[in-house]
């Protein structure tokens, strides 16, 4: 499952479910009783969880099998992924509704990042249970550093957009597997889509009917979530195949399905080559947690569950570790397989460690029945989960708020004229990219007093009412300083109290908790500029890490003058007007 719309939309609505889940809760026993609560709650196994791990086999199986085959893959490579990264998930993570298995977008990177790797016949299995095992290290080295909050570092407009580049990538390589046309090529969705109009004349129609029927179907049984509908269409299209026999009718089927006991071989590589698939692991395993810490919180939120970034760090990194060992594919906890565990009625870990179980029993025993499957059910169990992904709704309601729907467009363009991997570096790089626009070239607020109280200043492009103090110029800059942009925004405040005529300045840092060398320096040498020009600088809401620093760096007196308010600034600023110089006419 793509980091997509709905999965954001999740965490958003799941925030104030959660809160208001928890405020009902801490009215009646207290926050410390809801934290106990909710993690008695994650450990403890009811007979709900074996009927919810269950359903959520019955769903892993088919999405595994039609996501090996987008990374290009055996199945059983997918379901190698359930069975280990599930079980060491189930003992080292804590959500209870989490689901481990392979996801969408991983496939697809994985698939990019193979293709852009010159191997050897025969080394691309290999080279993909390294890129596996390095995902599982990574999550591990972030973990030992904290990193868990990197989790939001790539913002929302972008993975909207991303979410549906990878979507439509997705679905259109789907199609000819839908449709029954082979010798399509997948380089690119130009490719996929040319090929498949060269081609349409060599549809099947045995594979047409078999996918849009498994199609109609899957929509259909949307509108009743309780039910497993995906499993219902498998067991059908089981069936299907087998009395209809539709391998004779033209129609591909999943083929045989065989665990076999991992054998871990490393790859004769040069160190440049080891280095590459360090950097191709890297937005893998970005990728990953995005979508599981989405999935993760969710679903956390909307039930109250206390919940570590950190730990999930850990926890993903031993599942994917444990999946490198079994031979398997990326692993992470998709939003399809989380929030079906949660509508099946899980209570406890102990779900996910049914269905795992529940996969593997399967795969032993149940491969004749999985070899079965025809190719165009699965293809229709992807597309059918991607749908909600397609939506253009987030992006629209970016350009009705208009906000970054520029950032969210181009990320989108980027993974479908850039590829799935290309696209993703990209759109990370949009998110920086945006993070130090923002940043680097912060907005100064003038501020004028509103109220009869003359306590509160606001911004008086904000504010007609506001009023000015004459003779002194209040400002702020809307962002913290630091070394990008502190020059930048004291050079503006600079310019405006000259415009203004302003006696004496007052500066308001309430957006910078702490201060860094350069910004100090800065600070330094605009108070400077400005009292050798006559105008004296009262630094206002400043904060206590800011102070403290200010008084060790050579500006002791001007934090210690520095006050808690503007309206105590100003105060200070009345006292100061009538020995600081008037503007000479």
């Amino acid at each position: 499952m793509p980091v997509a719309d709905e999965q954001v939309a999740a965490v958003v609505q799941g925030r104030h479910v959660g809160i208001a889940h928890l405020q009902s809760t801490q009215i009646a026993a207290g926050s410390g009783a809801v934290l106990l609560t909710a993690r008695k709650a994650a450990m403890q196994p009811s007979p709900r969880d074996i009927v919810a791990g269950l359903a959520v086999a019955g769903l892993i199986i088919p999405e595994g099998v039609a996501y090996a085959g987008i990374a290009g893959f055996d199945p059983a490579r997918a379901l190698a992924t359930g069975i280990a990264g599930g079980l060491a998930y189930a003992l080292i993570g804590r959500s209870r509704f989490a689901v481990i298995a392979p996801t969408s977008s991983s496939a697809a990177i994985l698939a990019a990042a193979l293709g852009s790797l010159p191997a050897e016949a025969g080394m691309r299995d290999a080279l993909a249970t390294m890129l596996v095992a390095i995902g599982g290290l990574v999550f591990l080295t972030a973990a030992a550093f904290r990193l868990g909050s990197l989790s939001a570092f790539v913002s929302r407009p972008v993975l909207h957009g991303f979410a549906l580049g990878l979507a439509l990538t997705i679905v259109v390589r789907q199609l000819p597997k839908l449709l029954g046309v082979t010798g399509v090529s997948s380089a690119t969705i130009a490719a996929t889509l040319g090929g498949l109009a060269a081609r349409a004349g060599s549809a099947n129609a045995a594979s047409v009917v078999t996918g849009m029927a498994a199609l109609a179907l899957l929509f259909l049984l949307k509108r009743w979530p309780r039910l497993p509908g995906t499993l219902i269409v498998l067991l059908l299209g089981i069936a299907a195949s087998a009395l209809l026999d539709l391998p004779a009718h033209g129609v591909a089927v999943a083929g045989q399905i065989l665990l076999k006991m991992p054998r871990l071989t490393l790859p004769a590589l040069s160190p440049a080559d080891w280095a590459r698939l360090g950097q191709l692991a890297v937005p893998i395993t970005l990728i990953l947690f995005a979508e599981s810490w989405g999935t993760v919180r969710g679903l956390a939120l909307r039930h109250g569950d206390a919940i570590s970034s950190d730990r999930e760090l850990v926890a993903l990194g031993a599942a994917n570790l444990c999946s490198a060992l079994a031979h398997g594919m990326p692993a992470g906890a998709g939003f399809s397989a989380g929030s079906a565990c949660e509508a099946a009625g899980a209570q406890s870990r102990a779900a996910a460690l049914t269905a795992a179980l529940a996969v593997l029993l399967l795969a032993l025993f149940a491969g004749g029945l999985i070899a079965r499957i025809p190719e165009p059910v699965l293809a229709a169990i992807v597309i059918a989960a991607l749908a909600h992904a397609l939506s253009p709704q987030p992006i629209v309601q970016l350009f009705r708020i208009d906000r970054d729907q520029w950032i969210a467009l181009a990320a989108t363009g980027g993974v479908l004229l850039l590829g799935v991997l290309n696209g993703m570096l990209a759109a990370v790089v949009l998110s920086v990219a945006a993070l130090l626009r923002t940043y680097a070239r912060p907005r100064v607020s003038t501020l004028g007093c509103i109220g009869d109280d003359a306590h509160d200043y606001v911004d008086i492009d904000r504010h007609a009412e506001a009023q000015r103090d004459p003779g002194i110029g209040i400002y702020r800059p809307n962002a913290p300083l630091f070394f990008a942009n502190a020059e930048a925004a004291l050079g503006e405040v600079a310019r405006r109290a000259a415009a203004d005529g302003a006696r004496v300045v007052v500066l308001s840092l309430e957006q910078s908790s702490d201060l860094d060398s350069t910004s100090l320096e800065a600070i330094g040498e605009f108070a400077a500029v400005q009292a050798r020009s006559g105008r004296p600088v009262v630094f206002a809401r400043l904060h206590d890490a800011a102070r403290s620093v200010m008084a060790v760096s050579g500006l002791a007196e001007d934090a210690g003058e520095g006050t808690f308010s503007v309206a105590d600034a100003v105060d200070r600023a009345r006292a100061v007007l009538p020995l600081a110089p008037a503007k000479s006419s």
